[in-house]
């Protein structure tokens, strides 16, 4: 069916306009009718095929060759089309006679994509439009019981894994939040909601939290670094970057095996040195760079499978151990900064199943991953004359915390969560 066609079929009938003359004596007194408007467009919304082109996408609408053109053009000047992820929404509105009178596409939860045809109608004009949204401000406290994790709390109390996510960010050079967390941690966390329409669509900033770990007490809070830049500072305005990232991984993987110079290989059978720490993970889980630097190699390495080895700072490299690819333009000479994404979980090589080899070398011998990351100094602190600024900041972050926790608001659930 043509979208001319199927326009035609969804038009209503007309509604009667009642005279303003006298009534007839067959007709009702005092008798009011609402005027119906006919329907004087067609709105077709749907989402992006796997594998499609914008073209591809214009094109699957029945737009001549000329119209498509015009479209690309208009487009281009705004947006990159090859930006088109599958999935996302799109909507193509049509007049009854079944040309475009408007595309929009929305690029991601904040911005949209809208075309438009020109008020001559010759052509199109295009523009990206920024979606207002409501910031909440909010805050949420949860305990870790035995065997459970900060993913599963916050999920538990509505929220989605990015906001694990980010914590683990902030905290990532002084907790492995994959084995550092104990029953009985606590973790406090002030931290931004980011509304539309009444609806979820992402978060903001985490302005303060603070972690109870093993009888440590390690608050964050946000303040702007000398450059300007966000950053997370202790309550003595030292900062939470650390030259090195506690874990390469994500949530969730366990040590399988330690560092050992007498380890039974479970391949082989026989003992032989196990010169880093591996970590189990799903297969395809993202790896990401413990510590900026430069990359000296990509690519197989005998039993080791896939490789990525980074040069640092300080004498240091690492090594990322049995992937399952790499990242893509990854090759020796790319600059990586600490959290870049460098490759995929995998047992490529010598494995019993998917898991990250991961290793540390330290002025040309390897050194135990987990006992050197203890060594590692604290982060820089602020400079003197930014203190009393940080001072204020600090305690106006705690203080709001502490009020959202005693009178909680009514919170929406986070998309994606498991409530």
């Amino acid at each position: 069916m043509s979208w001319a066609r199927a326009a035609a079929i969804a038009l209503p009938l007309a509604g009667l306009v009642a005279c303003s003359g006298p009534a007839s004596s067959s007709s009702s007194p005092a008798e009011s009718r609402d005027i119906a408007l006919p329907v004087d467009s067609q709105t077709i919304d749907a989402r992006v095929p796997a594998d499609s082109t914008m073209e591809m996408i214009f094109r699957r609408h029945k737009f001549s060759t000329e119209t498509t053109g015009l479209l690309l053009q208009a487009v281009k000047a705004v947006f990159d089309p090859r930006s088109l992820r599958a999935h996302q929404s799109y909507r193509v509105t049509l007049t009854l006679d079944g040309l475009l009178r408007e595309f929009t596409y929305q690029i991601d939860a904040d911005r949209l994509l809208s075309v438009r045809r020109t008020s001559g109608g010759a052509g199109f004009s295009a523009e990206v439009v920024t979606l207002p949204k409501e910031l909440r401000t909010e805050a949420i406290a949860v305990e870790i019981g035995k065997g459970q994790s900060l993913v599963g709390q916050l999920e538990a109390q509505g929220e989605n894994v990015q906001l694990a996510l980010e914590l683990a960010n902030i905290y990532g050079g002084e907790v492995d939040f994959n084995s550092d967390l104990q029953p009985g941690d606590h973790l406090e966390c002030l931290f931004e909601r980011e509304m539309r329409n009444g609806e979820f669509v992402g978060y903001g900033r985490v302005l303060a939290a603070v972690l109870q770990n093993d009888g440590r007490r390690l608050p964050a809070v946000l303040y702007p670094d000398s450059d300007g830049m966000p950053a997370y500072y202790d309550d003595d305005g030292r900062s939470l970057k650390r030259q090195f990232l506690k874990s390469p991984l994500p949530f969730d993987p366990r040590i399988t095996s330690r560092f050992s110079y007498h380890r039974l290989h479970p391949v082989h059978g026989t003992v032989r040195a196990h010169l880093g720490v591996d970590l189990a993970a799903p297969y395809g889980t993202s790896v990401k760079a413990v510590a900026s630097g430069v990359v000296e190699f990509v690519g197989m390495k005998g039993e080791a499978g896939r490789t990525v080895q980074i040069r640092h700072a300080g004498g240091y490299q690492t090594m990322y151990l049995h992937l399952s690819a790499f990242a893509p333009g990854l090759h020796p000479g790319s600059r990586v900064v600490q959290g870049d994404f460098v490759g995929r979980v995998g047992s490529s090589g010598t494995a019993t199943g998917p898991h990250l080899d991961y290793r540390i070398i330290k002025n040309g011998t390897y050194v135990d991953p987990i006992a050197e990351l203890r060594k590692m100094p604290k982060g820089e602190p602020i400079a003197a004359g930014r203190l009393a600024g940080f001072s204020t900041t600090r305690d106006d972050a705690m203080q709001q915390m502490a009020s959202a926790l005693a009178n909680p608001a009514p919170r929406s659930p986070a998309a994606g969560s498991s409530r």
